[in-house]
């Protein structure tokens, strides 16, 4: 079976930094989907699965997620909701350069970009009070001009001191800026990316940043919010899960393939970091994706 590749979504362009969106479900905008701008996304009604760059998760009503630019997302309700629902989603759209633009300007605001760097793997920020992320949305969606800057930006810092977030993809973080301790720890993520099927160790990657490997390890969870094995793994996993409906390799060779020396270590790992084994995610992701397909051609 061919991947189902996202779609890649273009938004017009206007005079306004931040976009509001809110929809229903069933809807054409419930698909498989990319696009360059972050996206701060509530789901204010039903359950069911969310699709985060290779992330399969479970979703609530309430639950609150932030997605980076290029990670394809989608969130499909459960087939036991069968009447239409009128709003299902509220959510904003921004991207990088202004808020960029913005954090240049205003130093005192840096902090954010950890958040936002975070983002490109997707999060979820478990527990968030869903009262008030309705409140900011609203906020937002009602008011003009430097109040919807504003409104936009309480709730942007209210996310990031939430102190519950869940990474979900293993979609690589962006790099940093140039000149800071983060870039040579982004450079060995890139490598990662590109090497996950070759033998890293902790001391070899600490050797290439040129810092001890307490430094390097303290550093590299900081900015990855993992330990550097965990790390790797997630990384390696993640391919696998692209090969699984990517392909129609068998399970035995992506293990190898991805860089696992042994299946038996492959899949205790699968079901650690995905919570299913390989070959039940092969065919829920390609279940579901295409049943979510389907809907959207008769909506």
């Amino acid at each position: 079976m061919p991947f189902i590749s996202p779609e890649i979504e273009y938004i017009e362009n206007s005079n306004n930094t931040i976009r509001y969106l809110e929809h229903g479900w069933p809807s054409k905008l419930c698909r498989w989907h990319a696009h360059e701008e972050f996206e701060l996304h509530l789901v204010t009604s039903s359950h069911g699965r969310c699709f985060i760059g290779d992330y399969i998760g479970e979703f609530q009503a309430g639950a609150l997620f932030l997605t980076g630019p290029n990670v394809p997302h989608n969130w499909i309700t459960d087939k036991s909701y069968r009447k239409k629902i009128p709003i299902r989603d509220m959510l904003l759209q921004f991207k990088f350069q202004n808020i960029n633009h913005f954090l240049q300007a205003f130093p005192e605001f840096q902090e954010i970009r950890t958040t936002l760097n975070m983002a490109r793997s997707g999060i979820e920020f478990i527990g968030y009070d869903e009262k008030l992320a309705h409140d900011f949305l609203v906020k937002v969606r009602d008011s003009n001009g430097p109040k919807r800057v504003f409104a936009f930006l309480s709730f942007l810092m209210s996310v990031h001191d939430h102190k519950d977030k869940k990474i979900l993809s293993t979609s690589m973080i962006s790099q940093p800026e140039d000149g800071s301790k983060y870039m040579r720890i982004a450079n060995i993520i890139d490598y990662i990316s590109k090497n996950f099927a070759e033998d890293i160790s902790l001391t070899q990657a600490a050797d290439m940043t040129g810092m001890s490997i307490a430094s390097f390890a303290r550093n590299f969870q900081k900015v990855t919010g993992k330990k550097f094995v965990e790390f790797v793994n997630r990384i390696r996993i993640g391919e696998a899960c692209s090969l699984l409906y990517l392909s129609d390799k068998q399970i035995s060779t992506i293990c190898y393939d991805v860089g696992f020396q042994n299946l038996a270590n492959f899949n205790r790992h699968f079901i650690k970091i995905k919570k299913m084994t390989p070959t039940a995610y092969r065919n829920l992701a390609r279940h579901e994706l295409s049943e979510n397909k389907k809907i959207e051609h008769v909506s």
